[in-house]
């Protein structure tokens, strides 16, 4: 038996050592566990348009931007098949046909 200072000792590691554990981690955490620039700044978040001008000129970027892939994307289209056929891509493209609406499905023809 090594005596009562022993017993106080290991007393005295057993309280103070979860104390100083959570001291350590529980102080000073915003430097400790932080990534800098983590959170996005508000100017760089996405604004959600509430007035209806501001809803039209969001549908109109959208629209636009959506167009723009589109004839990349049909561009791509165009010199891939040129290459799968052999035929020269500086050839003029053909006229692209929109698509018709529901409605004139349903038109009756003049005939």
């Amino acid at each position: 038996m090594a005596g009562p200072n022993l017993e106080v000792f290991k007393f005295g590691l057993y309280v103070l050592f979860p104390i100083g554990i959570m001291y350590y981690f529980g102080t000073n955490l915003d430097n400790k566990f932080s990534v800098p620039d983590f959170w996005p700044k508000p100017e760089q978040t996405h604004k959600i348009p509430y007035e209806r001008e501001e809803i039209g000129a969001e549908l109109d970027r959208l629209k636009a931007r959506r167009l723009e892939r589109r004839a990349l994307r049909l561009e791509a289209e165009r010199l891939k098949t040129a290459e799968e056929t052999g035929q020269s891509s500086l050839a003029a493209p053909a006229e692209e046909q929109p698509r018709r609406s529901i409605m004139s499905y349903f038109k009756k023809s003049d005939g």
